[in-house]
């Protein structure tokens, strides 16, 4: 069985119940207004988590005498894991690309309503969130990148820091790992499903430090920044506090309507 088609299966197997426990449909309380501080607040927890700080520590770490570019010599010489600069090259390629089928299958398995017309919207209004946090990873990488204008291990260019692939794959994983949080299953499901998203980032991770193109310190920082993104996105637009505007929308004979739902 292809791993595609393994996602597939396990996504099948987790979708059942149509709405959240607290009978939201996923994507329902997507908002546009969160206010400043449920903003803040989520950027606060966003940086407090364990996978933005600890990333970031190992990057700071890599700078102690010259370590990170001898872990970078070290293992483009030996390609541990991959077995060549190339093979390497080819498996961040095709484990980047499984971070973004995980998230978007994590999307299709959501319980987001009973009806298609109430489903449908949840799940574009969520889709877009997440979508947001996707976009805002890439070009924040991009802008990065040319500010720091460090030269790649491999010296093809000055785009080596941060890395593209790794922030790709660290926001879709965390991405999917919050979606799961929708999904009912046991602790020990939802502990490897866990394991198995935090692997394809890590293993994105080192396939660029393996083919050349990335310092470890390049990775890691790609991977805190991808962590805080999701779940700053994530926490802050994806559902609404009870004294928080909410976006809503509703199927109509006529179409749909949008509304501002306001709690006092």
């Amino acid at each position: 069985m292809s791993s595609r088609s393994a996602i597939v299966l396990c996504a099948l197997l987790l979708s059942g119940c149509a709405t959240l426990p607290d009978d939201k449909g996923w994507g329902e309380q997507a908002t546009l207004t969160p206010g400043w501080g449920r903003v803040r607040e989520s950027a606060v927890n966003a940086a407090k988590d364990p996978w933005t700080w600890g990333p970031l520590l190992g990057a700071a770490a890599f700078q102690i005498d010259d370590f990170d570019r001898r872990t970078s010599d070290w293992a483009r010489d030996h390609t541990p894991v991959f077995g060549s600069q190339h093979s390497a090259e080819q498996w961040s390629d095709d484990l980047r690309s499984a971070s973004s089928i995980a998230n978007y299958v994590t999307i299709l398995a959501t319980p987001s309503g009973d009806e298609p017309g109430e489903w449908l919207l949840n799940k574009l209004k969520g889709t877009l969130v997440d979508v947001a946090a996707v976009a805002a990873t890439g070009k924040i990488t991009n802008v990065m990148k040319d500010a720091a204008g460090r030269e790649r291990p491999n010296g093809a260019d000055d785009k080596s820091f941060p890395s593209g692939h790794t922030s790709s794959s660290a926001v879709h994983t965390r991405l999917a790992s919050r979606n799961l949080e929708s999904i009912e299953m046991s602790d020990g499901t939802r502990t490897v499903l866990d394991v198995g998203l935090h692997a394809l980032t890590i293993g994105t991770s080192w396939a660029r430090i393996e083919a050349g193109w990335h310092y470890p310190s390049d990775t890691l920082f790609s991977m805190a920044l991808g962590n805080f993104i999701a779940s700053f996105v994530n926490d802050a637009f994806m559902g609404a506090s009870p004294s928080q505007p909410a976006l809503t929308m509703q199927v109509v004979d006529d179409g749909a309507v949008i509304g501002l739902h306001v709690r006092f």
